[in-house]
């Protein structure tokens, strides 16, 4: 059965309302300063985004910021509770630092400025995806950002990619699976879910 909640250390507790800087108490209010913050960090990183846009950890550490810093004090700051979700461990927040940085050096320091194969980039969105959801470095907001820059992605290379959140909200088991299949470094499920998209 698929779960929306996550279970965090016992440092700190899950509850549905995090603190916030809007002083907000309700669940809906929440979503919807959430979903707003999203609309205004798409908006403002396409219309930024150009032929020498790195996708870098410092810009999606950015993406992040720039959605929900209105929201969050951990806005664009690596998560510092353990996580995990319908039973499925994220990394240790202990280890967050040193994951990112492999991810960095293995993945992202290696994509091309260009592409000239839409198999590639495919693959490439593909793997930053599947990687990021399961390293999940923010404390909220780690699917919602990782959705925002496959689309930045195909978009910097001439494709429309649309229809993740909806295809993520129909099939979340087979989703989820495959963000699963990350943790062996392996990646045809997500890379099977994003070449139906394009």
């Amino acid at each position: 059965m698929a779960t929306n909640k996550y279970s965090t250390s016992k440092h700190e507790s899950e509850s549905d309302i995090l603190p916030n800087k809007l002083g907000l108490s309700t669940l809906h209010e929440i979503e919807k300063a959430e979903m707003e913050g999203f609309y205004v960090a798409y908006k403002l990183l396409f219309d930024g985004l150009n032929s020498r846009t790195k996708f870098n950890l410092k810009y999606i550490f950015k993406i992040h910021k720039t959605a929900l810093d209105h929201l969050y004090a951990f806005a664009g700051k690596s998560r510092t509770v353990n996580m995990s979700k319908g039973g499925f461990m994220f990394p240790p927040a202990k280890f967050l630092s040193e994951t990112l940085n492999q991810f960095d050096a293995d993945i992202l320091v290696k994509l091309p400025k260009d592409y000239s194969s839409k198999d590639d980039l495919i693959k490439d969105i593909a793997v930053v995806h599947a990687e990021l959801l399961f390293i999940h470095p923010f404390r909220e907001g780690n699917g919602r950002a990782a959705r925002l820059l496959a689309s930045l992605m195909a978009a910097k290379a001439g494709y429309n990619l649309v229809g993740l959140e909806k295809f993520r909200k129909d099939n979340f088991d087979e989703y989820v699976s495959a963000i699963h299949q990350a943790a062996e470094k392996k990646y045809s499920k997500m890379i099977k879910i994003i070449s139906s998209l394009f």
